[in-house]
Order: C-alpha cells, then sequence, then structure tokens
C-alpha cells in the first residue's frame, strides 16, 4: 500500500493542497512523462530530477509514493524546510559545522550547541523520503525534540523573525498517548508544509488593519518527548496583544491557526474540553516573551 493510501482525510487534504498548489505554481504537468534518452540535466522537465543509478527505468513517472527509493518526479513546496533535532545524547556526538546550527545572534550558546541539523527539504517527495527514515516521536528518548523550521529560521526564541512572536501549543499524558502522537506530529507537519496553516492577509480596503510585515504567520513546529508527556507547538513570527478582540486583524489570524491546529489537525471538535487531569492541556497560545514570565495568564485558550 502506499504512503498516501494510509493517510486520513484531514492530512490526505493537506497533503493533495500542497501538492495542486505546487503544482499549479510550477506548471508541472503530474501525468507527464520524463524525455527518453536524456543525455545531460538542460534536458530534464521542470520538477524531474535524473537518476542515473536506474538502469532499467520504464519510462513512467514515478513519485515517492511509487518509489520511494527511485522517484524521478518533484513536487516542490512553497518553502524550504529544515529538520533540527536534539536529545541527552546530542551532548555525546561530536559537533562539526554541517551538523550544528549558528547560534542566534543575543544567545550564549547553551542547549543550541546540542541541537543538531538533520536535513534541508523543499519537495513532498522529500519530505516522505526523510519521514520514512527517521524515527517517531512515540520511540523518542525523554527530553529529546525534533524542530521543524522554515528555512534560514532558528527554532529559538531570539531569532529575529520568532522574538516577537508566540505559540500554540498541546500537551499530551505519554502513557495514553503513545498510540496518537506519531499520526498528530504528522499532521502537523503535513499542515505547516501545506501551508495550511496560514490565512489571508487583511484585504486593502480593511482600513482597521494595519498593514501587515509578512504574508506567512507560522515560523515551525516542534514535538517535544518529556519522561510523563509529549508536546507539540506551532510557532508564529507574531502575537497578538491578548486583550485584543478577534476584530484584530493579527488576532484574528492567530485564533484562525489555532482552530484549524485543533479541528482539522488534531482531530477534536472545536468545543471540546481538553483537560481530563494529568498531563492533558488544553490548546492555548502565548507569546514566548509572556512564556518567560512565571505565572503567566495572558494566555489565549481554544
Amino acid at each position: 500500500m502506499s504512503a498516501a493510501a494510509t493517510l486520513p482525510p484531514q492530512a490526505a487534504a493537506a497533503n493533495a493542497n500542497t501538492l495542486a498548489d505546487a503544482l499549479a505554481a510550477a506548471s508541472i504537468s503530474s501525468s507527464s512523462s520524463p524525455k527518453p534518452d536524456q543525455e545531460n540535466d538542460d534536458d530534464l522537465e521542470d520538477g524531474e530530477i535524473r537518476d542515473d543509478e536506474d538502469e532499467e527505468d520504464d519510462g513512467k513517472v514515478k513519485t515517492v509514493f511509487d518509489d520511494a527509493s527511485r522517484f524521478n518526479v518533484k513536487h516542490p513546496l512553497y518553502s524550504t524546510w529544515t529538520l533540527f533535532f536534539d536529545s541527552p545524547q546530542s551532548k555525546l556526538l561530536p559537533k562539526t559545522p554541517s551538523s550544528t546550527p549558528a547560534t542566534p545572534q543575543g544567545t550564549h550558546g547553551g542547549w543550541m550547541e546540542d541541537i543538531r541539523k538533520v536535513v534541508a527539504f523543499d519537495s513532498v517527495e522529500e519530505f516522505w523520503g526523510l519521514y520514512n527514515n527517521i524515527i517517531p516521536p512515540s520511540q523518542l528518548p525523554g527530553k529529546a525534540n525534533y524542530y521543524l523550521f522554515k528555512d534560514g529560521i532558528m527554532p529559538a526564541w531570539e531569532d529575529p523573525k520568532n522574538k516577537n512572536g508566540g505559540k500554540w501549543s498541546i500537551q499530551v499524558p505519554k502513557e495514553k498517548s503513545k498510540g496518537a502522537i506519531d499520526k498528530m506530529w504528522l499532521y502537523t507537519m503535513l499542515a505547516a508544509i501545506g501551508e495550511t496553516f496560514e490565512t489571508p492577509l487583511p484585504g486593502p480596503d480593511d482600513k482597521e488593519a494595519p498593514a501587515p510585515t509578512q504574508s506567512d504567520l507560522v515560523t515551525g513546529v516542534i514535538v517535544s518527548s518529556r519522561p510523563a508527556f509529549y508536546r507539540i507547538s506551532i510557532w508564529t513570527r507574531q502575537a497578538p496583544d491578548t486583550s485584543l478582540t478577534e476584530a484584530d486583524a493579527l488576532m484574528s489570524r492567530v485564533l484562525t491557526i489555532g482552530r484549524h491546529f485543533k479541528v482539522s489537525v488534531l482531530g477534536y471538535e472545536l468545543e471540546q474540553k481538553l483537560v481530563t487531569g494529568g498531563f492533558q492541556t488544553e490548546i492555548m497560545f502565548e507569546s514566548h516573551k509572556d512564556s518567560e514570565k512565571k505565572g503567566n495568564k495572558n494566555k489565549i485558550i481554544i
């Protein structure tokens, strides 16, 4: 069975949106076939990649869903994404320039020195190639994290693209969620790379809304494994004043992200209460600056 066939409706929809939008933007036909007897890369169609090791190529277009190791067409994403990883074992690994990301300006190293860059990718096929070759969150040791961020953005509050933002997050008990956390993380990643978290910008006639400085709000997503719970977070580059109503353009966009996360990605009902005791939390948003304050009450809960 192909990877696509195992996806639930909400994940399949996110993936379909990614493919459709990427194909439209690049004018790639998913039914087109590669040219026979291609002599060099200049002969490749847009989005195709050469497979020199496949001596018995039947000439048909193959995506990663058809052949996970010898696909010959790539469907580009809107953004390049980079996966980072850290765990207690990361401190024991030798540091190399290629695996250790640069420390954001304003930080003093510390935990950032233990984060390892896994790989950057910019196509649907490369994402599935990555996903099929790393262990899922349910098998991560305690205190381990996966960070999936847009290219050029570090998974740190101090990064200029994160410092004025915040995060949506949910925390679930580990013992009760081992069977579900892998799917929750997969759907979160699909929604992120498929840009389905993003919301329309205020129109030119919306005089009440300030001109946005960035069309996309989501900078990255994180899954964390802890001894007693898992946490999934969605980071945004801006955070609204929690005293404002949904009439505020930024507040409206952030709330839309949270609702999509709760309903379409995680599969809860919008009005469903999630706290049942233990380490379970509601889905909540707080700015990075407020989250540093002990007993912070400036949170948005949906």
